[in-house]
């Protein structure tokens, strides 16, 4: 395996309120050197697949800004400064769905394209759900919908349910409550 680039410069060459985009020359262990823009992520976020009972999963649907649609997909926000990732996972559905959560489990980490974003969204299984709500900063209240574990062929299909990251949340709540809890293997849809 070739020693990691060194990076030269970096240079920051936009600027949003959300976003930073650096750009930034590498040099290769071979000799070869590149420029290459990345946009820098912050402190990251989390998405969090909420499970009201051992069955049920409870999505939202919401304007995506991104695809200029309403998408289907699990309950999402940004870590902020001085919190921890189940801390934000907690306060994140509290605030999209109206419930807390007593049992919330780190699943994984993912990114989104290391190739030019630096970021992370840790994926987080909300289970023993109660009722609470807290304010947030939605523009308009978000429709929450449940879906049946025995159904994910149907939502795997649907074209309102296309983001990358809880697609594979979905996979990683399979892997974690396995046969025997929610999911069977005579199911083979989960």
């Amino acid at each position: 395996m070739a020693a990691k680039p060194r990076i030269i410069e970096r240079r920051l060459v936009a600027r949003t309120r959300i976003f930073r985009v650096e750009e930034i020359e590498l040099a290769f262990s071979n000799g070869n050197r590149r420029h290459f823009e990345r946009i820098l992520g912050g402190r990251g976020s989390v998405l969090i697949v909420p499970m009201p009972d051992a069955r049920t999963l409870l999505l939202v649907r919401e304007y995506a800004a991104g695809t200029d649609r309403y998408e289907l997909g699990f309950p999402k926000g940004i870590v902020e400064p001085g919190e921890d990732l189940l801390e934000a996972a907690g306060r994140e559905i509290r605030e999209e769905i109206g419930f807390g959560s007593r049992d919330l489990r780190l699943l994984h980490q993912v990114s989104l394209a290391p190739g030019y974003i630096q970021h992370e969204t840790h994926l987080v299984l909300a289970r023993e759900l109660y009722p609470e709500r807290a304010p947030g900063d939605e523009p308009e209240p978000i429709e929450v919908v449940p879906w049946d574990l025995g159904d994910l062929d149907a939502l795997l299909t649907r074209e309102d349910f296309t983001e990358a990251r809880s697609i594979a949340a979905l996979f990683l709540v399979r892997r974690f409550l396995g046969p025997g809890q929610g999911v069977s293997e005579q199911d083979g849809r989960v």
